[in-house]
């Protein structure tokens, strides 16, 4: 059954990533109405969405319901898993399926009141490769205190926390991309020539995202949720290593990591409020964040598991 699962799961996600990313060349390759070159002094620089015409866009509702499926196949996927009797079986790989599911469907909820088809091209590769990894690092660890509320709690609040943070970083990705376009755009004409005729694909895929600001207001709310369950998973942790271990923090690498990422989004959104910190500085903290959280919580497993073939909790 599990089987079937994984390949429903991966060609229902690898089915749409191929479907939009051919839809995108072919809108790309076809010849446009506007009568003004981009490149005319007279048109005004994109900011990343192409007009009215990209800001009406959005997912078609075929589109939506097949991804709504792949998401729900895998959900069923992830619980028949991991959670296969009454214990719980974990490691990196399922670790990373799990944040990008949940990424992919913050995405579908996102997608209702913002068009994000660029953001789509992004997360549905990621979420296909990401429902394949169990398949092949199997190097997992059995807790036997799973069925414990306090652990389903902490457990169900990092996970969500964490796949806000996946689309945070993946807006942050973008959002570098157009900063780097808009930086060509208004260079020289030398500059801007040459970012016409070397970046086209990426170019026309920036396009269909929406504005600038309207992706940073997009991101802001999202590290500040995040920051918020990432803030109850620290707290349902200690309260949970001190109900198992009767100590309430564990200073091991898992553990430091995840507060230093912590600190790191409490200081981004800090700034953000005192002086509006913006720009490609903050994109740049935002992704550094993303990578402390990241080897919290899949990176100390990766070691453990895949180099030193030693199960970690």
């Amino acid at each position: 059954m599990d089987i079937v699962l994984y390949a429903l799961t991966a060609l229902l996600y690898g089915g749409l990533a191929v479907a939009g990313w051919r839809a995108h060349r072919q809108a790309a390759a076809a010849p446009t109405l506007e009568s003004v070159s981009p490149l005319s002094p007279a048109a005004p620089l994109p900011v990343g969405g192409r007009g009215l015409a990209a800001a009406s866009a959005g997912m078609s509702m075929t589109t939506r319901v097949v991804l709504l499926v792949a998401l729900l196949a895998h959900g069923v996927l992830l619980h028949t898993t991991i959670f296969p009797h009454d214990a719980m079986v974990f490691g990196f790989a399922f670790a990373l399926s799990a944040m990008f599911w949940l990424g992919a469907g913050i995405y579908w909820i996102e997608s209702f009141f913002f068009p994000l088809d660029g953001l789509r091209l992004l997360v549905l590769p990621l979420a296909c490769i990401a429902s394949l990894l169990p398949l092949v690092f199997n190097g997992v660890h059995v807790l036997s205190y799973a069925a414990d509320p306090l652990f389903k709690l902490h457990f169900l609040i990092a996970n969500v926390a964490y796949g806000l943070f996946v689309i945070a970083a993946l807006h942050a990705v973008l959002m570098l991309l157009v900063e780097r376009r808009l930086h060509a755009m208004r260079g020289g004409g030398l500059a801007r020539q040459s970012a016409a005729s070397n970046d086209g694909w990426l170019s026309s895929w920036l396009d269909t995202l929406p504005p600038l600001l309207t992706l940073e207001t997009l991101l802001f709310r999202l590290i500040g949720a995040g920051f918020v369950l990432l803030t109850l998973t620290l707290v349902s942790g200690m309260l949970f290593n001190e109900q198992l271990l009767d100590r309430a923090l564990q200073l091991d690498h898992k553990t430091v990591f995840a507060l230093l990422s912590w600190v790191m989004f409490g200081a981004l959104l800090t700034a953000r409020k005192v002086s509006g910190w913006r720009g490609r500085a903050a994109l740049r903290w935002v992704l550094a964040s993303f990578v402390a959280l990241l080897l919290a919580y899949v990176g100390s497993r990766f070691v453990f598991e895949v180099l030193l073939h030693r199960p970690v909790v």
